[in-house]
């Protein structure tokens, strides 16, 4: 979804009439693809069904939506988006205990059968209210997408430090449930951290999505960086309980968790570079830039890991065998706030 954004949002400025369809035929795929993994019995059956299907799926889906934000609001832009995008939080606090129960007394076919309904239940009458405030003109099949914004230092600058932060962002929400077992901890704490983060993070893309309407968006980054930065570093590197392990959830979730709201104060910025920056184009970029790290964080984590590096040499969590993967996830959020050096350069 992350890296296919540039093009999902090209085809959405290509077609701007059908933007609505776009989201009933996403719905569609998605479901589509939920039901068809359930019958998957080899692995590339998931990569092309889960992988694949679902993603596309999901980007056709989700995308118009925020386009469509963009025209109904304009002076407390960052606040709805960082609302719209808590739904994500709120979806990760309650998913993972259904799923947990599901998987326990159904099988895992019954399970995505079932969510494939549910989610066509719950999303489905809500398209119907999915729409676009400004009317689409003719002229809008015509208008070519400009991509000049590129050739600014602003657009650079900014892309730079969300690819920096995203290296990292994602090792923490995959990693803290068999860090807490490498702790002795239950299976239950794993759990309970990972949704610590996802309800911590409903806070911070409000948080951060409203800050971009009052300060400049760089220095929110600096503020959501120095928080998470010392988060990793001082809470997850010394932690060697449940409740220091909770703690590192709730600051990290405030923290990096809301970083992709400042994506709408960096869009504001690169729009006043160049008046004719799409919206969308400017977010799928954005969006590209994160999937670089959801991408490559995969075998990065698994190389920092091999051979439980720094175990039984180090301290706490330092000492566990994640040591390389902690001070890594670390210097990712520390890089994360390039942006605000680049502001302090002239360059933003």
């Amino acid at each position: 979804m992350y890296l296919g954004a540039p093009f999902t949002f090209a085809l959405l400025q290509r077609f701007p009439h059908h933007r609505r369809r776009f989201a009933v035929a996403g719905l569609v795929i998605t479901s589509f693809a939920l039901v068809g993994s359930s019958f998957a019995t080899r692995v590339w059956h998931l990569i092309l069904t889960q992988g694949v299907l679902y993603a596309v799926g999901g980007s056709i889906l989700y995308f118009p939506t925020i386009i469509f934000l963009d025209e109904w609001f304009i002076r407390r832009k960052g606040l709805a988006y960082g609302v719209m995008w808590a739904g994500t939080g709120v979806s990760g606090v309650c998913i993972p205990f259904i799923m947990n129960w599901g998987l326990n007394k159904y099988s895992f076919s019954t399970m995505l059968r079932a969510w494939s309904i549910v989610l066509v239940l719950l999303a489905g009458p809500l398209l119907l209210y999915v729409k676009p405030r400004i009317p689409v003109s003719q002229t809008s099949y015509r208008r070519p997408i400009s991509l000049a914004f590129l050739k600014t230092s602003t657009f650079w600058v900014l892309q730079t430090g969300n690819i920096l932060q995203g290296l990292g962002f994602f090792m923490p929400n995959i990693y803290l449930p068999s860090y807490a077992r490498a702790l002795g901890l239950s299976s239950i704490a794993g759990t309970v951290t990972i949704t610590l983060f996802n309800s911590m993070s409903v806070f911070g893309q409000v948080v951060q999505g409203a800050l971009t309407d009052r300060l400049h968006v760089t220095t929110v980054i600096l503020m959501s960086t120095i928080s998470a930065t010392l988060s990793v570093f001082l809470l997850w590197g010394l932690s060697a309980s449940l409740p220091v392990l909770c703690i590192f959830s709730v600051m990290y979730g405030l923290s990096a968790g809301g970083f992709s709201s400042t994506w709408t104060g960096a869009t504001q910025e690169i729009r006043k570079r160049d008046d004719d920056a799409e919206l969308g184009m400017v977010f799928g970029l954005l969006a590209a830039g994160r999937g670089i790290g959801s991408v490559v964080s995969g075998p990065l984590s698994e190389a920092l890991l091999s051979g439980e590096p720094w175990k039984g040499e180090a301290k706490l969590g330092y000492g566990t065998g994640y040591g390389p993967l902690i001070v890594f996830t670390g210097i990712s959020a520390m890089f994360g706030g390039f942006s605000w050096v680049g502001r302090r350069a002239g360059w933003v």
